[in-house]
């Protein structure tokens, strides 16, 4: 019989996103730390595809810049043509200009693509002090500030852009935001980096209604650290990125403040240059997106579920032509089987990290006393085996030496085969069951209506998530041994499933 598609117990979200196509019009950082290589990394950090059109070249480091070459402005154009007119650009960000006739070609260029998404970084003086944007060329930026959604100017560029002196505090810095965002019409995002002070806020402004509020301040901790080589732009091409996925500049803020305070904070890890150092663009590489870890371990489950359907053991249980030893040798091995995994459950409970997946386990090891001793007593008429099969001790022997390698998390990946693929095996069975009307004289009708039982798959869904978030929590060789654990407990569900036949 040709098995019906099931919505799997444990729906998983998809995967398939395109990410948004962001494309960087700016300078070249030949150290990396800035400019175009900056933006591409932060491009691809805050999960878009990044592309470059370059404005100009220079010859920096982490202590200065020693030198800046702006190539034919022509060639910029035939970059941004080529791009333009093959690829369908999500959002752009703009930084180092260089000088009038660049800005003018990407005013003229914007025109005419008009990209949903534009942040202008406007990239007049450099973390190291240097001047990265010619005086004559200041004017031609103000005009080309309007066609903009967001513009990040750090304090001292906006206090130039405003023709005043530096804001020397965070009211004077919010009120020079309100001003720029007035002369515009454009949101500013008001930066915090450059005062004193233990806080580092950073605050959109706009005056035209377009946010929640004309100031929306997202408040946060300064970080430590020498290491701001690019912040500017890693912070501008990152929010042009988020923008573009999440539709709000209040959303992207809040979601890329955060990683900008992590990328400073992990900074030192690189060790890279003798000056201001660059900050740690990929420090969440060993994190991962809620779901994330489970998606994984699905795709092995999927494997082994495949493999489980095709038994001979199940089409029989299925059609109720399985022999009553092979029914009867399962069950048993099952008795024997819960017995040693209650003992498992009470240790990831003993190892859990709070009270809530504590609370858990626990409740989990003692549902597994009780249905072995319902197994006992309505099943296998108070008879057990007398010995595990080769499988079951094996299976045992596996768990028990995932509760032994002290890790939380490679434990209950170990744990989690016997929840998920028992679920969604149940769920086929009782589903399949229904589906041919539940035939009258059926052998093994009572077990199979057991399948139904919804706490059960809620249990299931739980145990995912306490699985996908120890995997959040564990480095990178933690996540690859409990993936390691879950597959092999995957291969001893369905071995456990075919040893009746092997027994006889």
């Amino acid at each position: 019989m040709a098995l019906a598609p099931l919505t799997p117990v444990y729906p998983l979200a998809p995967r398939a996103v395109r990410p948004p196509r962001v494309l960087s019009i700016a300078g070249s950082d030949p150290s990396g730390g800035a400019g175009i290589q900056a933006d591409l990394k932060s491009i691809a950090a805050s999960g878009g595809y990044g592309m470059a059109a370059i404005t100009a070249l220079t010859a920096q480091n982490t202590k200065g810049v020693h030198g800046v070459h702006v190539p034919p402005v022509e060639f910029l154009r035939a970059q941004l043509d080529a791009i333009s007119d093959d690829i369908t650009v999500d959002a752009v960000k703009i930084g180092m200009l260089g000088d009038a006739s660049v800005i003018e070609e990407v005013r003229s260029w914007l025109g005419k693509v008009q990209p949903a998404v534009v942040v202008l970084d406007p990239v007049m003086i450099a973390t190291s002090g240097d001047r990265l944007l010619e005086a004559s060329a200041e004017e031609a930026l103000r005009g080309l500030l309007p066609l903009a959604g967001l513009i990040t100017p750090n304090l001292p560029e906006l206090a130039m852009l405003l023709g005043e002196e530096e804001a020397r505090d965070w009211g004077e810095a919010l009120a020079q935001g309100k001003r720029l965002a007035a002369a515009t019409g454009s949101t500013v995002l008001v930066k915090g980096g450059h005062l004193a002070g233990e806080d580092c806020p950073d605050a959109l402004v706009n005056t035209t209604g377009l946010l929640s509020q004309d100031v929306v301040e997202v408040p946060g901790p300064r970080v430590a650290t020498n290491n701001s080589h690019g912040t500017g732009c890693s912070l501008s091409s990152a929010m042009a990125t988020a923008k573009a996925r999440l539709g709000s500049w209040e959303e992207a803020l809040r979601e890329v403040k955060p990683w900008l305070q992590g990328a400073l904070a992990n900074s030192e890890v690189l060790e890279v240059g003798q000056g201001n150092g660059p900050v740690h663009h990929f420090h969440r590489q060993d994190q991962l997106r809620p779901g994330a870890f489970a998606a994984q371990l699905w795709d092995a489950a999927e494997l082994e579920l495949a493999e489980i359907h095709a038994l001979d053991f199940i089409a029989g249980l299925q059609s109720g032509m399985l022999s009553r030893e092979h029914f009867g040798y399962y069950l048993a091995q099952d008795a024997l089987y819960l017995n040693g995994y209650s003992r498992v459950l009470a240790r990831a409970g003993a190892l859990a990290p709070n009270e809530d997946e504590q609370l858990f386990w626990a409740k989990g090891s003692q549902q597994c006393l009780e249905v072995e001793s319902e197994l006992h007593r309505n099943w296998l008429g108070g008879l057990m085996a007398t010995a595990s099969g080769p499988v079951t001790k094996a299976y045992v022997d596996h768990l028990l030496a995932a509760s032994a390698s002290g890790s939380y998390g490679v434990l209950v990946a170990a744990i989690l085969p016997c929840y998920w693929l028992y679920a969604e095996v149940g769920q086929r069975l009782h589903h399949e069951f229904v589906t041919a009307g539940e035939p009258a004289g059926h052998p093994y009708a009572d077990w199979l209506r057991t399948y139904a039982d919804e706490a059960f798959a809620e249990a299931t869904r739980k145990a995912i998530d306490v699985v996908d978030g120890a995997a959040r929590a564990a480095s990178a060789a933690e996540r690859a041994a409990m993936h390691e654990a879950f597959v092999q407990s995957c291969r001893y569900e369905t071995a456990f499933f075919d040893a009746p036949r092997l027994h006889a």
